[in-house]
């Protein structure tokens, strides 16, 4: 037993306990709380990340921490990765003057419901003001932990990604620019189209429910452990391993609320599957936003929209919806959601063009960090950028830069994890296929044993590895965006009876 980590116990545990209260107000600020309440929660919000700011810069902390790694051999593996976790985040905040931290802490609280407002009204001058403070702080934060020579969007990319930075993600996304772009012109260029107008039509909020609780359990995740709620964005937050959250959105598309149940129990799925010994612990989660995205995406998109993933449940979603569903095929049903078509919204992406819109806000992102671009321009460089890339061009702010919650929150440098886990995604799909009869057990609506892999060589683990680490221990070589590509154009090219260059 090793007695500095003793004491440190009970500071860790004030840090979660903190953690955790301040993702129940987010949560509830989400999906059920009053208009009114915004500004006393902010309030809230503001000291209980002054006392978590206090608890992590406590001088006494960082003494224990200090004997804790001295003493590094009688920690156990556990240990040593709380302990390496706490540093980080020690060395992150005591950088950042406690008022500013604080600050910013509060204006994100605010400008949440001040973007959701000005997305409502269509009005981006409203929120300009907000997201120039944002961008400040965010860079200023940067600023005070960047290492000689080193980026602030690199600063920002680590907390997300651990092992990327704009080097790496320059030469992804150019792999993504180069090679995904022209074969999206080609395939629209074809003329070939698909019939997806039953995916829209009079689709009862009540019914959408009842599908997405069926289709939540069928993919594995557990209502003992876990709920189901309605909030703007669809998200998923975790408490620990017996509490985690999901959300969805209901409109007149029964696939966006059906495919974003599955992706976010694909994230649930990850925080159900950390063992007992990791959760409530600063290792106690998903390594990183990319993995997590690879598992969402995972189950949306190579399980869920794989034409055999539908043989065994399409019957019970016909059941459902007689009118709208009962006089098309499973075949028609499966080429419908899979139906590529450039889009202006993010979330409501074919899985071919998704990353494009990553792309988008990936190279935005370095303008504002690296190159002070005027928060102003923005609305028209967005919108540049998605006539160049997917030759649509929004007509109104909701539908282009105002459609994201991310930066509201001061989440720069989150969206690249979205193509970032797309790509991990598709390289563990490769390697699995060679190791269990994937496609064979989707058709038997056996969807345990592809659980069961993915649990035992990833979410088991936490934040114990980082991704790299895992994705070249299960498939035994380090991160390749070619995988991805490779699966896109060959599904794709298949679908649409067109060959890549």
């Amino acid at each position: 037993m090793n007695h500095a980590y003793e004491e440190l116990k009970p500071y860790l545990e004030r840090v979660l306990a903190f953690q955790t209260a301040k993702i129940l107000f987010e949560w509830d600020n989400e999906t059920l709380a009053p208009k009114e309440a915004e500004r006393n929660t902010t309030r809230v919000v503001g000291i209980l990340s002054g006392e978590y700011f206090s608890v992590i810069t406590d001088e006494r902390v960082k003494e224990l921490v200090r004997r804790c790694e001295e003493e590094r051999d009688s920690l156990t593996q556990v240990e040593r990765a709380v302990v390496r976790e706490l540093k980080e985040e020690m060395e992150r905040l005591e950088r950042v003057p406690k008022e500013e931290y604080r600050e910013f802490a509060e204006l994100t609280a605010r400008s949440t419901g001040i973007w959701a407002r000005a997305k409502k009204e269509n009005d981006f001058d409203s929120f300009a003001p907000v997201l120039k403070k944002i961008v400040e702080y965010t860079k200023k934060f940067a600023s005070y932990r960047a290492k000689e020579g080193q980026r602030l969007y690199d600063v920002m990319l680590y907390d997300y990604e651990k092992g990327f930075d704009v080097e790496t993600l320059d030469r992804f996304f150019g792999v993504l620019k180069e090679q995904l772009v022209p074969f999206l012109k080609k395939l629209t260029d074809s003329g070939k189209t698909i019939d997806n107008g039953f995916l829209t039509g009079d689709y009862r909020e009540e019914d959408q429910e009842a599908v997405g609780r069926f289709f939540a359990e069928y993919v594995g995740f557990d209502f003992d452990r876990g709920v189901m709620a309605v909030s703007a964005h669809p998200f998923t937050t975790n408490l620990h391993n017996k509490d985690v959250r999901i959300t969805t959105s209901y409109n007149d598309h029964v696939d966006d609320s059906l495919f974003s149940v599955i992706h976010e129990s694909g994230h649930a799925i990850y925080e159900l599957g950390i063992p007992d010994e990791l959760t409530q612990t600063l290792v106690g989660q998903g390594t990183s936003m990319g993995m997590h995205e690879s598992q969402s995406r995972f189950f949306e998109n190579i399980i869920g929209r794989n034409e055999n993933f539908w043989v065994p449940v399409y019957e019970k979603l016909q059941e459902r919806f007689p009118k709208q569903l009962g006089s098309v095929t499973m075949e028609q049903f499966v080429r419908g959601i899979n139906k590529v078509e450039p889009s202006l919204i993010r979330t409501q992406a074919d899985e071919l063009t998704y990353s494009l819109h990553v792309l988008i806000r990936y190279e935005i992102e370095k303008m504002l960090i690296e190159e002070d671009l005027d928060v102003e321009k923005l609305p028209d460089i967005w919108a540049d950028k998605y006539e160049e890339y997917l030759g649509v061009r929004p007509k109104q702010v909701s539908e282009g830069v105002l459609q994201d919650i991310h930066w509201s929150q001061g989440s720069f440098g989150y969206f690249p994890s979205y193509a970032l886990g797309s790509a991990f995604g598709a390289q563990l799909y490769h390697y699995m296929k060679g190791q269990m009869d994937f496609e064979g057990l989707l058709r038997r609506g056996d969807l345990g044993p592809i659980r069961e892999f993915l649990r035992e060589h990833i979410h088991r683990y936490g934040k114990l590895k980082t991704s790299r680490q895992i994705l070249k221990d299960v498939t035994g070589e380090d991160f390749n965006p070619q995988y991805y590509v490779d699966y896109l154009t060959e599904k794709y090219g298949k679908l649409y009876g067109v060959e890549r260059d």
